[in-house]
C-alpha cells in the first residue's frame, strides 16, 4: 500500500514503549551530559540521541528508570537517581524534550514538536516490597511499573527465573490493584506467562507489554503466548513489539540459550553479570550469533496484529538496553524503515497510526480514567 511515511509520522509520531538510555548514560558517564551530549549524534556510543530521534519520527518515549535487582535494598535510591537524571535530561534539552505524565500532556508535547518524555520503572524489585514507594514513584511521574525484571520478586515470578509462586502472590495482586487505583500502567514484559495471566485476571484497567514479542513466532520465555495476547486485547491492552534479536529470531534465541548453558558449564549463572558479560562479549567475537533482521520484527508485529487485533499492537524497541539489534533497525532513526516495510505488506496509514502512537495513548487515557472513576 502506498503510504507517505513522512506525512504519517508528522501526524502520528512513534510513541515507543521502552528505551534504556538513562541506564546507558549512568554506566558511560555518570549522567554527565557534557561528556555524552545527546544534542549531537552519539553513533557508536548509544543507540539514542536527539538528532536520531527526530530522524526516526519519535514523538513520545517511555524512558526506563531501570536499576538491576542485584542492588538489593539500594534499588530505591538508585531508582530515584534514575528519575532525577530523567528530570535533568528533560530540563537540559527542554527545547526538544517535555516531561509528560498523562496522555493529554504527551499529545501536547508532540504537537509542540518535542519528544514527550514518560517514565517507566522496569522491575518490581524497585519498590522494595512497599506500596508507599510505588505511590511515591507515581507522584514523581513514573507511569508504568514492570512487575519483574529478569529475576523473581517475592510477590511475582519472572519469565527468566525459576517458577516459585506460579504467578502472583496475594501481595502481587495488591500491587496490581493499587496500580489501577492510582493510575499507573501495569507492564507485563519480563514476567512469566502465569504472572501475565494472574495480573490480567486482577486488572481493572488495560495493561501494556512495553517491550515483548510473540512466543508463537519465537519461543523465548520473554515473549507473549497467544492466549495471553487474546486476553490482553479483550481488556483493551497493547503489546509493544521488541526488537531484541533473541526475542525475534529463533536461531539467535537458540544461540543465546546455548551461551547461557556454556556459562553454567563454566560454573556461573548468566545473572552473574560481572562474569557473564565478559564471557558473552568474547563468545560474540569468536562465534557471532545469527543475525536478526527487520523482517523478523515485521513477522512479530503482524502476528500480534493477527491474534490481538490492530488496536492492540505497538512498538517497544529496547534501544540502549541491548548490545546488538536487528539488521535494518540499528538505532532510533530506523523506525521509518519498519513502517515502510509494513506499508508494503498492506498496512494502511490508519493502521500504522494506531501502531505508532494511538494505541498506547489510548491505554494511558484508559488507565487514567479507571483511576479517576
Amino acid at each position: 500500500m502506498n503510504v507517505d511515511i513522512a506525512s504519517l509520522l508528522a501526524e502520528h509520531p512513534v510513541a515507543d514503549g521502552h528505551n534504556d538510555l538513562l541506564w546507558a548514560l549512568r554506566r558511560l558517564c555518570g549522567y554527565d551530559f557534557d561528556e555524552v551530549d545527546i544534542a549531537v549524534r552519539q553513533d557508536g556510543r548509544t543507540h539514542t540521541d536527539l538528532p536520531r530521534l527526530r530522524e526516526g519520527g519519535v514523538g513520545a518515549q517511555f524512558w526506563s528508570v531501570f536499576v538491576p535487582s542485584t542492588l538489593g535494598h539500594e534499588s530505591v535510591r538508585a531508582t530515584l537517581e534514575q528519575v532525577d537524571a530523567a528530570y535533568r535530561m528533560v530540563e537540559r534539552y527542554a527545547d526538544r524534550l517535555a516531561l509528560a505524565t498523562t496522555a493529554d500532556e504527551a499529545e501536547a508535547a508532540m504537537a509542540s514538536g518535542r519528544v514527550a518524555s514518560l517514565l517507566g520503572a522496569e522491575g518490581g524489585h524497585q519498590i522494595d516490597g512497599s506500596l508507599a514507594v510505588l505511590r511515591m514513584y507515581h507522584r514523581l511521574g513514573v507511569r508504568y511499573l514492570t512487575l519483574t525484571h529478569n529475576e523473581n520478586v517475592p510477590w511475582a515470578d519472572s519469565a527468566t527465573d525459576e517458577r516459585v509462586l506460579g504467578g502472583l502472590s496475594d501481595f502481587g495482586r495488591e500491587v496490581v490493584a493499587e496500580m489501577n487505583r492510582i493510575g499507573m500502567v501495569v507492564d507485563l514484559s519480563h514476567v512469566s506467562a502465569d504472572t501475565m495471566r494472574d495480573a490480567l485476571a486482577v486488572a481493572t484497567a488495560p495493561v501494556l507489554f512495553s517491550h515483548s514479542s510473540a512466543y508463537e513466532v519465537v519461543d523465548h520465555p520473554r515473549n507473549v503466548p497467544d492466549d495471553v495476547l487474546t486476553t490482553m486485547a479483550a481488556g483493551g491492552g497493547v503489546c509493544m513489539v521488541s526488537f531484541v534479536p533473541r526475542f525475534v529470531n529463533q536461531d539467535n534465541r537458540d544461540w543465546a540459550f546455548a551461551a547461557e548453558d556454556g556459562a553454567r558449564a563454566l560454573g556461573f549463572e548468566p545473572k552473574e553479570l560481572a562474569r557473564f558479560e565478559p564471557y558473552l562479549a568474547e563468545l560474540q567475537r569468536t562465534d557471532p550469533p545469527p543475525p536478526a533482521t527487520l523482517a523478523d520484527v515485521v513477522e512479530h508485529v503482524e502476528h500480534v496484529r493477527e491474534v490481538a487485533g490492530v488496536d492492540h499492537v505497538g512498538l517497544g524497541g529496547d534501544y540502549d538496553g541491548v548490545t546488538t539489534l536487528p539488521d535494518g533497525l540499528e538505532d532510533v532513526s530506523t523506525y521509518p524503515a519498519l513502517l515502510e516495510a509494513l506499508a508494503q505488506r498492506g498496512w494502511s496509514a490508519e493502521d500504522l497510526g494506531k501502531l505508532t502512537c494511538r494505541n498506547v495513548l489510548r491505554v494511558l487515557r484508559a488507565v487514567e480514567d479507571v483511576a479517576a472513576g
